[in-house]
C-alpha cells in the first residue's frame, strides 16, 4: 500500500486505539497490525516519533509502569486528544465517502 495514504491517517488511528484504553508501544503496533489485517505494519522507529509529536501537542500523556519486572511506557489520550479524534473521524468519513463516490 502507498505509504503516503497511510501516514496521513496514522495519528487518528493511534488516537482511536488509545481512546479504548492506555497502551504501550508494542501493544499499539500489534493492535494496528491485527485490526488492519497486516496493512499497517508500523515499526518502532515510526511509531515513537508520532507518539512524541502527539504528546507535545497535548493530545496524549505518558507514564511508566512496571509490568513483570519490566518498566513500560504507557500512553493515554487526553481530553483534547478525544476532541481531535472526533473531528478527524468526521473528516475521514466525509473524505472516504467522497473518494468512494468518485471511484464508483
Amino acid at each position: 500500500m502507498d505509504k503516503t495514504l497511510i501516514s496521513g491517517s496514522m495519528a487518528m488511528l493511534l488516537l482511536k486505539l488509545l481512546s479504548e484504553g492506555d497502551k504501550y508501544g508494542y501493544e499499539m503496533i500489534e493492535a494496528l497490525r491485527q485490526r488492519s489485517q497486516n496493512v499497517f505494519e508500523l515499526k518502532a522507529g515510526t511509531l515513537y516519533p508520532l507518539l512524541h509529536g502527539l504528546e507535545e501537542k497535548g493530545l496524549l500523556t505518558s507514564y511508566e509502569k512496571k509490568v513483570g519486572g519490566k518498566v513500560r511506557k504507557y500512553y493515554s489520550i487526553t481530553t483534547d486528544g478525544k476532541k481531535v479524534l472526533k473531528a478527524r473521524e468526521e473528516e475521514w468519513r466525509e473524505y472516504s465517502r467522497a473518494v468512494l463516490n468518485v471511484l464508483a
